[in-house]
């Protein structure tokens, strides 16, 4: 189903979404999400239309919620984790044919508990490459599941709680990886300006329920006015970085901003100079492997050539130690047409349009969570398991 029949609210202006409060990552609104008297109200940032329009969709049902996610309106795996758990909380409350269907119910909470996992399940299909979704699905069922919960009104009321407290854990988790971030960089790089960043795709506030993950890293440095210039890779064929990134660079006047074609980067850090490359991650693996924006990979390589630091800045829900390596990881395959009709090319012209690649562990300097930095271990490797079972 798609959600073309969901409401939407516009206003024309890119800065509507700014707000005077700059620098604490409310001015760039992922989602708006209430609620009262037993009604869930959720409306998700239409990122396909920045950064020229800013347009809130309304979630009314859980297909708007799966439907948001795959087209790509709201993007980021932290962002596409919460959109989900919103997104469910909006239809077990909200969505009349639902909750007539709950009333329908006649076997007790464990029937309730079935129903609601058919539509966790549904929701796991909508992209398949960030662990965020599955995992926040894997914490939600535990909730879900809980003893205490003897009656529909406690599994409904125990999800919409947890919904919003995954909201305010995630910014205050990006909060401390940008901190995390910012003291292990400015301990490697003592130039009295500060850093000089790079990053690819869109990490910030727009890719999670505010802040940002690497993006955040280069908001902290810019409090602690340590942060000397950002270059944002424009990321084709989606320009997340050119129409996101760009975006939330101008709205928070980050010093020294420069759009760079993702073919520059090489030519960029010669010329202009780098000391770190930070980007995010959809799924890193128990040997550090990690999968992230189409890309990364490349940067990757560039970075390790010309001696610049090269960290991935993610959240914990993010290590995924079950899979040993990165060629385990399954790679989302977008349609043609998103390449084919934003570059030019002509029509019926064959292409391969991979929305993620897999960086190897040797490319990456340090892994930044919010529990803090992972650093390989004097073998050379990360034990992200260790650090997973030390931190949890």
């Amino acid at each position: 189903s798609n959600s073309s029949s969901s409401a939407t609210t516009t206003t024309t202006t890119a800065t509507a979404t700014a707000t005077a409060m700059s620098n604490n990552g409310d001015n760039l609104r992922s989602l708006t999400f209430s609620y009262e008297n037993g009604t869930a109200k959720f409306t998700v940032l239409d990122q396909l239309a920045l950064p020229h329009e800013t347009t809130y969709v309304a979630i009314l049902k859980i297909e708007d919620a799966w439907d948001a996610i795959r087209s790509m309106r709201i993007r980021g795996a932290p962002l596409i984790a919460i959109v989900a758990v919103l997104g469910l909380a909006v239809e077990l409350t909200s969505n009349a044919k639902t909750v007539k269907e709950l009333d329908g119910l006649t076997g007790g909470v464990e029937e309730v508990k079935t129903f609601v996992f058919q539509k966790m399940d549904y929701l796991k299909t909508s992209r398949p490459t960030a662990v965020n979704l599955f995992n926040a699905m894997e914490e939600l069922k535990g909730i879900v599941d809980n003893a205490d919960n003897t009656s529909r009104e406690d599994v409904v009321n125990s999800i919409v709680t947890h919904a919003q407290y995954m909201l305010e854990r995630d910014v205050s988790d990006n909060k401390a990886i940008g901190s995390h971030g910012a003291d292990d960089l400015l301990a490697r790089h003592t130039h009295p300006d500060g850093v000089r960043v790079v990053t690819i795709c869109n990490t910030g506030s727009l890719a999670t329920a505010g802040w940002g993950t690497a993006l955040g890293v280069a908001r902290e440095l810019q409090c602690r006015n340590k942060l000397r210039s950002i270059a944002a890779l424009e990321t084709r064929p989606y320009n997340q970085g050119s129409r996101l990134t760009a975006y939330e660079i101008m709205t928070e006047k980050m010093p020294n901003p420069c759009l760079i074609c993702d073919s520059m980067a090489a030519s960029y850090i010669r010329a202009k100079g780098a000391d770190a490359c930070v980007v995010g991650a959809d799924r890193v693996c128990a040997n550090g492997d990690t999968a992230n924006k189409i890309g990364t990979f490349q940067l990757s390589i560039i970075a390790k050539e010309m001696g610049v630091d090269f960290f991935v800045a993610s959240p914990f829900t993010t290590l995924d130690v079950d899979l040993k390596s990165g060629d385990m990881i399954e790679i989302e395959e977008r349609p043609p047409g998103e390449m084919l009709d934003s570059s030019g090319a002509p029509k019926g012209m064959s292409c391969w349009n991979p929305a993620f690649d897999v960086t190897p562990a040797d490319y990456i300097t340090g892994i930044i969570t919010e529990k803090g930095v992972l650093r390989k271990g004097a073998d050379g490797k990360f034990d992200v398991k260790g650090f997973v079972a030390k931190h949890s």
